[in-house]
């Protein structure tokens, strides 16, 4: 064999090794798109899928993308697939978030919650099979048990500030917010 073909192969074998490496370990949850969803799942008691269905609600109005625009929104979300939120700019104009599309929760199935934080998921218009936390972090597209990255999972930040153009996963400028109603 040729040195560079050999040089090749190693090369190859290599970088192989080091993608697998850098692998994000992973977590049990539980991803519904509806509240109705969780509660037909037959591993999972109507309370618990009630209590994580409210909990990710309140993560809702604290950590979903806000927007100074609905238009900036919709560009992000898609037409319709946002709302006004409670808070107020500083100067007292409207915020505006994505429609909460589905969440995520603890897996039953592994004994508990194992780390995995009830939260709300986005669908971006972007990538519109897949779900997304409000902190930007790819979960998938599939419902009921599933694993995700272990990132994904941890409950989201509070935004503090909003953004003043399509934002969701990118830079924009953003400015502050109070947390009048």
């Amino acid at each position: 064999m040729k040195r560079s073909k050999t040089i090749a192969l190693v090369m190859m074998s290599a970088s192989t090794i080091a993608l697998s490496a850098c692998e994000e370990p992973t977590v049990d949850a539980a991803v519904f798109d509806t509240l109705e969803q969780c509660i037909s799942d037959p591993v999972i008691s109507e309370s618990q899928c009630r209590s994580e269905f409210a909990a990710a609600k309140q993560q809702h109005v604290k950590a979903a993308p806000k927007y100074t625009s609905k238009t900036d929104c919709e560009a992000d979300f898609g037409a319709a697939q946002c709302e006004q939120a409670p808070q107020r700019t500083q100067s007292g104009g409207s915020v505006f978030m994505p429609l909460m599309m589905g969440y995520m929760m603890g897996s039953m199935l592994s004994g508990g919650r194992r780390g995995v934080a009830s939260q709300p998921l986005y669908r971006s218009t972007d990538d519109p099979k897949n779900y997304r936390t409000a902190d930007n972090k790819k979960i998938g597209g599939k419902t009921g048990a599933t694993k995700v990255a272990q990132s994904a999972a941890r409950s989201p930040s509070a935004k503090t500030s909003t953004v003043s153009r399509g934002g969701f996963g990118a830079r924009a400028r953003s400015t502050g917010f109070t947390g009048r109603s």
